[in-house]
């Protein structure tokens, strides 16, 4: 049995809304959510607009904190872990790369500098970075808002990885990429699975990224999580009629 880095235990997430009548209500955005996420391994969710998975994704960095159920990383309930330490240990990369004023050493020494690291052990750390992430390191000294948005992607991955997380959200990290850019993310995932063991939680509406690069698959709908299977077996054998409806592109949100 594979062990679980992340593991969700009947969580429910609320959010306020308004009714047809506009009147306040409350809204179910995950329903009663019981699923694990494994350790070293990438794992895609999946799911229709609008289905929850961004905000699944916000869970896990507290970002939100649901209205009932545990999460727990490693065995501890996240509500006890220091906020700021487990949001290093937890890195989050979004749609659109995020990057501050100032130049590409600068954001990737930022967190380092804060936890009170040496500037020169931080430049030499972001020298290896930026080349794990393939880009040269003559790109340091240059305006981060320079880079082309496929470069500040790799470079907000950078910063992220310059925290040492164990984990890393990914929401839709390709959607604001050329093709060639998205392919390079995606190997990318690949290689940081294999040369440091993080375990990696990504969102993608784009299913041959989730066959090229997912090794499980949680597709959930309706804010209910509805199949949790290898990636092989979702894509080749999908249990529920629901994933089934989903893969042909007949289900919608």
């Amino acid at each position: 049995m594979r062990e679980a880095k992340f593991e969700l235990k009947d969580v429910t997430l609320k959010r306020p809304g308004r009714n047809a009548a506009g009147e306040i209500t409350t809204a179910v955005i995950l329903n009663r959510i019981t699923t694990s996420f494994p350790r070293g391994e990438i794992t895609a969710v999946l799911g229709p607009s609008g289905s929850g998975k961004s905000s699944l994704l916000r869970l896990l960095n507290r970002l939100e904190d649901p209205a009932s159920g545990q999460i727990i990383l490693d065995g501890d309930d996240l509500r006890d872990l220091d906020i700021f330490t487990l949001r290093r240990r937890v890195g989050m990369v979004w749609q659109l790369p995020t990057l501050f004023p100032g130049t590409v050493l600068e954001n990737i020494t930022y967190g380092p500098r804060l936890r009170g690291i040496a500037p020169a052990q931080a430049r030499a750390r972001a020298g290896e970075l930026i080349l794990m992430v393939g880009l040269a390191t003559d790109l340091l000294e240059r305006p981060a808002d320079s880079l082309s948005i496929g470069q500040q992607q790799r470079v907000s991955l950078a910063r992220t990885l310059a925290n040492d997380p164990e984990v890393l959200l990914l929401d839709e990290p390709t959607s604001a990429l050329d093709p060639t850019a998205a392919a390079n993310i995606l190997h990318l995932m690949v290689d940081l699975k294999s040369r440091l063991g993080l375990t990696l939680i990504f969102v993608t509406h784009i299913l041959d990224q989730a066959r090229q690069v997912a090794d499980a698959i949680l597709f959930i709908h309706h804010g209910e999580v509805v199949e949790a299977a290898p990636a092989r077996g979702f894509f080749t054998a999908p249990r529920d009629p629901r994933s089934q409806l989903f893969l042909a592109g007949q289900l919608g949100g």
